[in-house]
């Protein structure tokens, strides 16, 4: 039955090899190792066959251990289950649109506001705006990060009036 197994292995691989890469499958090779199992292979013959038969792309012995002690516990899907944790979280270009609404309208806004708002978290809004919309906040102002030369010289202009506005009424 191993000459079998090692057979199908040997003619699937050789199919799916094109020069250097290899696209043989995990699950494949998942579904090899429970063969095995059912033919109460210790996992280190399992690793041994696979070794000998995939050479250098053999999983690890570790990783046919899990497996087996996986088939052990009565669990023969040879797929990963999905893990816990956050979803991740997709930026449409509805959300990257309402957002830069909300900032066009009051410059000022903040980004804990806007998560409000929406219901999006701040450092979702934050990468949304840094990245997607290329904006960067400047003196409490959302503006964008390619400011022409005329508007740079603008806000220079102000920065400096409003410095000594401040500084002759602190006097």
């Amino acid at each position: 039955m191993c000459r079998i197994a090692s057979l199908f292995l040997l003619q699937r691989l050789k199919g799916s090899m094109s020069g250097n890469a290899r696209d043989f499958n995990n699950i494949e090779t998942r579904a090899v190792i429970k063969f095995l199992f059912l033919q109460c292979k210790a996992p280190k013959k399992i690793q041994e066959f696979l070794t000998e038969t995939l050479g250098e792309h053999a999983p690890w012995h570790a990783t046919v251990k899990s497996w087996v002690a996986r088939f052990k516990r009565v669990d023969f899907s040879t797929c990963e289950a999905p893990r816990p944790g956050r979803p991740k979280t997709v930026t449409t270009p509805e959300i990257i649109y309402q957002i830069h609404e909300l900032i066009l309208e009051d410059c000022r806004i903040t980004a804990k506001s806007i998560a409000e708002q929406l219901g999006i978290s701040r450092e979702r809004i934050l990468s949304i705006i840094y990245e997607d919309l290329d904006m960067r906040n400047l003196s409490a102002k959302w503006v964008t990060k390619n400011l022409k030369a005329d508007q740079k010289r603008q806000r220079c202009q102000l920065s400096e009036q409003y410095l000594e506005f401040f500084s002759a009424r602190s006097k």
